[in-house]
């Protein structure tokens, strides 16, 4: 697999405020490192940044920051490393060698990274041309938990003159808590989306007990529904939990919100239906949309929140596809037009040989439907795309959009490798987070042309000549001409290997044979043409009769087994015998992959030599479940149908880090993938992923900064960790998402019950509590829908014959911001069941919002940064009345269940949901116009949303 770096730039702050001064303490005993690479000895210097206005490198072994002169303060100029974990009343110990160009002074500053930038300790040292050796102690008063917003920084600003100071070394020890790893965890993993009636529904229970355990399966009402009796499995190796196994298979009643409960522990809920999987089919094809690049993505396909301008058409700033120069050290003495195709993953990036994998497996998921199941479901119509009305099937539209693209990277005629194809696209240096493609200012660059790149195209264009030949015959044949042209190239050069090396601004994708990318080609070719030569290439392979199949599974540096695929789907006059020892081949794998599974404690068709995870294991994951999907499809056993539908268990939740690993499906999806624009976690105003996006998942080899921090230690199914900075286990790819979507639409098709066509019934009427001036509370009644189950609720506000959706939820409450002030609303809310058909309104709900300034003469602002289980708030209060207070009492109540656990600037308190902040001394009288500012750190589980109202004194705020 691919373990290419993503650079994931990081705001600095624009000032930090001076705080507590250093104190002395005894080191640590427990020898805790809580730096990552402090020697920089690999020659990188990530995770550490370089502050606006300075840059920095690794040289000789050092970090070297280019420092300019004329800044004020020390903090004008700065390097450092975010993430640090702190816990307060521990000591630590920092210590670091460091030269200067000069003679000047720095500081050591421990602290917050973001707003109100708290200090822990800050120490000024001087550093002269002679390396030294410095140490500093101090004990923390402040909590920051690993990957938080601790952070330890160097300032260098204040200096007259420019100058260059270098730092190695650098250690900080201290802290009891041990670094990294997951903590030991207990409850039920299941499938969050949905089990399909009539075939098996399993989840896992972690407990170490050796006895069976009693579990219940009980409704969205909490009614018991059946009961039964676990199966122990004992140490589970990829999970490093006891593990037991609950099969409630014969429960079969579709609905909605089941759970099941083991003792005091509850699952996820989840539907029994098949809804979901048709949804998630639409919704991983969806994907391929988002990602194109040379094309505005329109709210009328994605919704407000995902539009965004195109990227990459030579609109400043961008410098624009349409004219690319190759690599300034190539000189290949012309320029591409290169628009379009899909950005490859959370990067601008575009590369033919993960472009060429993807691709193949859109057009193969719509060509098995068509000569081996339903492929009306991948018809014309079907997807929220432009296209969407052309007559031609939505599936081969949209990948249409990179094969065009991989045809634009072909060497042209007349120049020296005329037929080969240009590795790759992307941008001369990487990007920072976020970034929106639109918003890229980088110059963008061809890689070198290698046989691996021209025989992915080579394939992939034959195979869509074949799909068009009836539908388009003129592109049909364009892309014949070129798929032959690039083979005869590639035959040409045989060896021409991307450079490993070509790491700056995009992955390198290097593969360092291709004899099953000349197998899949030719496979292609022959299979369209009939060609004896093609035949003869095909035949006279190694890799021929199946040979490519092992249970590690096809990537896109691994594509002998699509040459198989398709020779065992694709009619060709091979000898029925040789067809018939490929699909043996595929059964062969399957069986291979179901006695693995049948010995795991969450089953996922996935095999190491050594029993580690790689980058992009659910990649790996999905494609093994198209064996096992193609093994049903050849020889209709159930047992493969099942192997399928367990991966897909897998991916939806039934795994040890509790999560969907599919965005926007089941109740603890992934949001903060590795993306430059669907970024929420980085800026509040961009989206987080849509639903659809599947995760990298777990990678054992924490291959960037965030992972290595916060997963050291972990077992292989538990290294994973959803946040936007751990690119190596929460990247996008368009390959992996190109697998989820040939598996779910295979498992859509393959679900038992009919798609439901009956809407769900109306909402009960909504009641509107809470109600501010910008915001307010409604609840109402559940809606009912036997067939595939209530999924979600539009909030929607009626204006004359104007409708609009306010918001979006799940459950049967929603709690409303942004309301305008003094403004009259009408509300109705619409259920949509699992088909996504939505229900009559509800009756209407009338209210008022309050004035914008109420008399209280009071104004909060509430803000919360959140990590997984914990957030920091931070809260100001503000006198907007006309005389002085004297005192103050703030209180809100939690919407959730969140508990503060420690606060500042107030005395703080709390009864159940509801929180008191009690004025300081120094701070208990703002005059008119005078703000307060505290906050404080506490404790939540499932979501953290912000309280919906406050009082001072009783009296309600803005």
């Amino acid at each position: 697999m691919r373990a290419r770096k993503l650079r994931a730039g990081l705001a600095l702050p624009a000032a930090v405020a001076v705080g507590l001064a250093l104190t002395v303490a005894p080191a640590s005993a427990a020898d805790y490192e809580r730096l990552l690479n402090g020697t920089f000895s690999g020659g990188t210097s990530d995770p550490w940044w370089a502050g606006s206005g300075t840059t920095a490198r690794v040289t000789g072994g050092e970090f070297c920051t280019d420092v300019p002169g004329g800044t004020a303060n020390g903090y004008d100029a700065l390097s450092g490393q975010n993430g640090v974990p702190f816990e307060a009343g521990q000591p630590y110990t920092l210590t670091f060698d460091a030269h200067a160009t000069t003679t000047q002074q720095i500081s050591a500053v421990a602290g917050e990274a973001v707003s109100p930038y708290r200090q822990i300790s800050r120490t000024d040292l001087t550093v002269t041309p002679a390396s030294q050796h410095f140490t500093v102690t101090f004990t923390s008063t402040l909590d920051f938990p690993a990957a938080g917003n601790g952070q330890l920084a160097f300032w260098f600003g204040g200096q007259a003159a420019a100058n260059t100071v270098c730092l190695d070394n650098i250690s900080l020890v201290g802290g009891v808590l041990p670094p990294g790893g997951l903590p030991p965890t207990s409850g039920i993993r299941v499938n969050q989306e949905s089990y399909v009636p009539g075939l098996p529904k399993r989840a896992t229970l972690i407990s170490d007990s050796a006895a069976a355990q009693t579990w219940t399966l009980k409704n969205s009402a909490g009614a018991s529904v059946a009961t039964g009796r676990t199966t122990p499995r004992g140490a589970d190796a990829a999970s490093g939990e006891n593990v037991h196994e609950i099969d409630f298979s014969v429960y079969d009643t579709p609905g909605t919100g089941y759970t099941l409960s083991v003792g005091s522990g509850t699952s996820f809920p989840f539907d029994i239906s098949a809804g979901g999987l048709e949804k998630l089919r639409y919704d991983s094809l969806a994907f391929f949309y988002h990602q194109r690049s040379g094309i505005a993505i329109d709210a009328a396909y994605v919704g407000a929140d995902y539009a965004r301008p195109a990227g990459h058409v030579n609109v400043a700033p961008n410098q624009g596809d349409d004219n690319v120069p190759c690599r300034s050290d190539l000189d290949c003495g012309y320029t591409l037009d290169v628009r379009g195709g899909w950005y490859d993953a959370g990067d601008h990036g575009k590369y033919v040989v993960n472009g060429g994998i993807a691709a193949w497996e859109l057009l193969g998921e719509y060509e098995r439907a068509l000569r081996l199941g339903d492929a009306s479901a991948l018809g014309d119509g079907k997807l929220a795309i432009p296209e969407r009305a052309n007559g031609v099937p939505d599936i081969l539209d949209e990948a249409r959009w990179e094969v065009d693209f991989l045809l634009a990277m072909q060497v042209p005629d007349g120049k020296p490798g005329a037929g080969m194809v240009h590795h790759k696209i992307h941008d001369a240096q990487w990007t920072s987070l976020p970034t929106r493609p639109d918003q890229d200012s980088q110059p963008r660059r061809l890689s070198p042309p290698s046989t691996a790149a021209t025989l992915n195209m080579a394939a992939v264009a034959a195979q869509a000549s074949r799909l068009w030949r009836t539908i388009d015959p003129a592109y049909s044949a364009k892309l014949l001409a070129a798929a032959e042209k690039a083979y005869v190239a590639a035959k040409a050069n045989p060896n021409v290997l991307a450079d490993p090396d070509d790491g700056t601004g995009g992955g390198a994708y290097s593969d360092t044979s291709v004899t099953d990318e000349f197998y899949w080609a030719a496979a292609e070719l022959f299979a369209t043409t009939g060609n004896s030569a093609y035949r003869a290439d095909v035949t006279g392979s190694s890799l021929y009769r199946g040979k490519s199949f092992t249970t590690h599974g096809f990537d896109w540096a691994s594509t002998g087994a699509l040459g198989d695929i398709t020779l065992a789907v694709a009619p060709t006059d091979l000898p029925a015998a040789d067809v018939a020892a490929i699909k043996a081949a595929i059964t062969t794998t399957a069986d291979s992959h179901l006695t693995q599974m049948a010995a795991m404690g969450y089953p996922a068709p996935y095999r190491t030599a050594d029993g580690s995870y790689e980058w992009g294991s659910n990649g790996l994951v999905a494609n093994n479940g198209v064996v096992l999907a193609l093994a049903y499809d050849f020889t209709k056993q159930e047992k493969y149908r099942d192997g399928a539908f367990a991966a897909m268990d897998y991916l939806l939740g039934r795994n040890p880090a509790n999560y969907s690993y599919v965005s926007g499906h089941g109740d603890q999806p992934v949001r903060n993938v590795h993306h430059r624009f669907w970024a929420h976690q980085l800026d509040a105003s961009l989206p987080t992923a849509p639903p659809g996006a599947l995760s990298g998942g777990p990678n054992s080899g924490l291959q960037d900064p965030t992972a290595a921090r916060l997963l050291t230690g972990c077992a292989p199914q538990r290294c994973f960790v959803d946040d936007i900075q751990a690119y190596s286990v929460n990247e996008v790819a368009i390959n992996w998402n190109a697998a989820l979507a040939w598996l779910a639409g295979w498992t859509a098709e393959k679900s038992s019950s009919t798609v439901d066509t009956t809407a769900p019934a109306a909402p009960g009427a909504p009641a509107a509590s809470a109600v501010s001036s910008t915001g307010a509370t409604l609840t109402w009644a559940a809606s009912v829908d036997p067939e595939s189950g209530v999924k979600s609720y539009d909030v929607v506000r009626l204006t004359g014959s104007t409708r609009t959706v306010l918001t979006t939820v799940t459950g049967t409450t929603a709690t409303l911001t942004g309301l305008a002030p003094s403004t009259a609303y009408t509300l109705v809310v619409v259920a949509r069941n699992g088909a996504g058909l939505p229900s009559p309104d509800s009756p209407a709900v009338q209210f008022t919002t309050r004035p914008a300034t109420p008399a209280g003469g009071c104004a909060v602002t509430y803000a919360a940064n959140t990590w997984n289980g914990g957030f920091t708030a931070t809260v100001t209060v503000k006198n907007t009345g006309s005389a002085a207070w004297s005192g103050w009492k703030l209180g809100f109540t939690f919407p959730g269940n969140q508990k503060v656990a420690q606060g500042w600037s107030a005395t703080w308190a709390q009864t159940g949901a509801n929180v008191t902040a009690t004025a300081m001394p120094w701070n208990s009288s703002p005059a008119p116009g005078d703000s307060v500012s505290i906050g404080f750190n506490g404790s939540y589980t499932g979501t953290n949303a912000s309280p919906a109202a406050f009082t001072v004194d009783g009296r309600p705020c803005g």
